[in-house]
C-alpha cells in the first residue's frame, strides 16, 4: 500500500483499527482524508463517511448523503449477527432510514481528490463499482482492531440500498494468499450448483490487484439468509457433497503413498527449515505415517472452515461462504472435525487439548455416516490436528503471526495423543 504523508486529522497515520482500514481502502497518497475538517486547498470532496461511534472507538465507516444506503449498510444480513449487535444495528439503521445519521454527532470522514483526478483511478470502491456496471456505487466498511490475519472488507451498495458485492482485501502475504485461494474456489463452485445436497455459495464477481493488494469481489448473500442454530446437527449430506463434488464415493486408499501425506510432509519440512517448532511437525507427520500408513480412508475436497458462522439457510437450502481454506485431496471427515474443534475453541472457550477430544466425540457420533470405521476416525482426527497446525504455520510464515490459541498448545496436544 502507498504510505500517505497524512496530517493530524488524517486517520491513516493512526496505529489502531481505523488507521489500518483507511490505509487499506484509501492507500493512494493523492487521496485526501480528514476528520471533521474541509478538504485541503485544491481538492474536491467526493465522499463522506460517519465514523461510528467515535474516532477512538471506531467500528463502522458508514456512507453519508444516501440514507437508504446508510440504512442498508447497517441492516443487511442483520439476522446473522449476535442478538446484542443485531439490536444496536437495528436502532442505527432505523435512524439512518430517515436521514438522522447525517445529522448525528458522529465524526465525519471526508474523502477528497485533486481536481481532474478521476475517482475510479484511485478509489477502490469506485473501481469496483465500475467493474459491476450500472452506475456509481457506495461503500461501507467495518472497522476492527488491526490483525495481520484479518482482511479489510467493503460492502458495496447501489444508490437504492441494494447490496451489490462484498470485497475482501488481501494486504499482506497471508491475506493475499487467502483471498487468492477463495477466488479460485469460487470460480469452480458454479459448476457444482446442480449437485444434490451441495451448499449454495456466492459467486465470484471480480478479482483484481490494487496498489499491491489482492481484492476479490464476491456476490452478496441472499437478503433473507438466516444463520443456523448453533446446536443444529451437522449437515452430513452437504459434507459428502462438498467432498465428492457430484462424483460417486471414491474407493478408500491407504494413507501411505497418498498425495495428502506427501503434502503434509513437504509442508512440515518447510516449517522445520523456517522455525524450530517445525521439527516437531516433521515428527508428527512421521508418526501419522507409522501409525496409520495402512489405514484406508476416502479422500476428497473440504470447505476448510466449516463452522456455524460461515453457514446459513435460504429458501430451504444450505448456504456456505468463506471458502478461503478450501482444498482437494484430504481425508473425508476433515470438515466435520474442524466444526467440532472450532466450536470448542471459539464458542466455548475450551483449551486445545479439550477441543481435540471434542473432535473425537464428534467423529465417534457421526463418522459412520461418512463411511469412517473406528481406525479411519482416529486417522481423520489426528491428521486434521496436524493439518491445522501446519495451516497456522503457513499463516505465521506469510506474515500473520502465530495464533496464540493454537501455538504451541496444538503441537503439545498432537504429541500427547501419540502417547495415548
Amino acid at each position: 500500500m502507498t504510505a500517505p504523508a497524512g496530517t493530524a486529522a488524517d486517520p491513516r497515520s493512526r496505529a489502531d483499527g481505523l488507521g489500518w482500514v483507511t490505509r487499506a481502502v484509501f492507500g493512494d497518497e493523492r487521496i485526501g482524508l480528514a476528520v471533521d475538517r474541509p478538504p485541503p486547498p485544491g481538492q474536491r470532496a467526493v465522499a463522506r463517511y460517519a465514523v461510528v461511534p467515535s474516532v477512538r472507538r471506531a467500528r463502522f465507516l458508514l456512507p453519508l448523503g444516501a440514507p437508504r444506503v446508510t440504512a442498508a449498510a447497517l441492516l443487511a444480513y442483520n439476522a446473522l449477527r449476535p442478538p446484542g449487535v443485531r439490536a444496536a444495528r437495528a436502532v442505527l439503521g432505523g435512524l439512518a432510514r430517515v436521514g438522522a445519521l447525517d445529522r448525528a454527532p458522529f465524526p465525519t470522514l471526508t474523502v477528497s481528490l485533486p481536481a481532474g483526478l478521476a475517482a475510479a483511478e484511485v478509489l477502490l470502491a469506485q473501481r469496483l463499482a465500475a467493474a459491476l456496471g450500472g452506475g456509481p456505487g457506495y461503500a461501507a466498511c467495518g472497522v476492527r482492531p488491526p490483525d495481520p490475519n484479518h482482511k479489510p472488507t467493503l460492502q458495496l451498495f447501489a444508490a437504492d440500498g441494494r447490496p451489490r458485492g462484498y470485497a475482501k482485501i488481501g494486504w499482506n502475504g497471508a491475506t493475499r494468499a487467502l483471498v487468492t485461494a477463495e477466488a479460485a474456489a469460487l470460480r469452480e463452485l458454479p459448476a457444482l450448483a446442480g449437485v444434490p445436497g451441495h451448499p449454495a455459495a456466492p459467486r465470484l464477481l471480480a478479482e483484481t490487484s490494487w496498489d499491491g493488494q489482492v481484492v476479490a469481489l464476491v456476490e452478496p448473500l441472499p437478503p433473507a439468509v438466516r444463520g443456523l442454530p448453533v446446536g443444529a446437527p451437522p449437515a452430513i449430506p452437504a459434507l459428502l457433497a462438498v467432498a465428492r463434488r457430484g462424483r460417486p464415493p471414491a474407493p478408500p486408499r491407504p494413507l501411505a503413498g497418498s498425495g495428502f501425506l506427501a503434502r503434509l510432509a513437504g509442508t512440515a519440512r518447510r516449517a522445520a527449515a523456517a522455525d524450530p517448532a517445525g521439527a516437531r511437525a516433521v515428527a508428527a507427520v512421521a508418526a501419522l505415517a507409522h501409525r496409520y500408513g495402512d489405514t484406508r480412508v476416502e479422500f476428497g475436497h473440504w470447505h476448510g472452515d466449516w463452522v456455524p458462522w460461515n453457514l446459513g439457510r435460504h429458501d430451504g437450502r444450505l448456504v456456505a461462504w468463506d471458502w478461503e481454506h478450501s482444498a482437494p485431496d484430504v481425508p473425508l471427515g476433515f470438515d466435520l472435525a474442524h466444526d467440532a474443534f472450532q466450536r470448542a475453541v471459539v464458542l466455548r472457550g475450551e483449551p486445545v487439548a479439550q477441543a481435540a477430544r471434542a473432535v473425537d466425540t464428534r467423529l465417534a457420533r457421526y463418522g459412520a455416516a461418512l463411511g469412517l470405521d473406528p481406525a479411519a476416525r482416529r486417522l481423520v482426527a489426528d491428521a486434521y490436528l496436524v493439518e491445522l497446525w501446519l495451516r497456522a504455520w503457513r499463516l505465521a510464515d506469510a506474515g500473520a503471526g502465530w495464533n496464540p490459541a493454537l501455538h504451541p498448545a496444538l503441537l503439545d496436544a498432537v504429541e500427547h495423543r501419540r502417547s495415548d
